[in-house]
């Protein structure tokens, strides 16, 4: 794998994130509750949920000849968003 300034940055976000959902649990705690997926889910598990959706929304964009990724990215932001608000 290349490190460019890219690679950087978004191992720095998932860092970030992780981070924020640890201080998010020390400060908060919350209970596993059930939502649209028909299983009871923390943050945490919403969040992976939502980066292995993303992934394959991106790979799927990727397998069919997407050029332009601002497309796909808006579609992971919103399954992200539904997926912390539904599930």
């Amino acid at each position: 794998m290349a490190w460019t300034w890219q690679t950087i940055v978004f191992f720095a976000c998932m860092a970030a994130a992780l981070a924020g959902l640890t201080t998010l649990a020390v400060l908060r705690p919350e209970t596993p509750h059930r939502g649209i997926l028909g299983f009871a889910t923390t943050r945490g598990d919403r969040f992976f949920v939502s980066l292995l959706a993303s992934a394959f929304i991106f790979l799927g964009f990727i397998r069919f000849g997407g050029e332009n990724f601002l497309y796909p990215a808006a579609a992971a932001l919103l399954l992200a968003a539904v997926m912390f608000r539904f599930a």
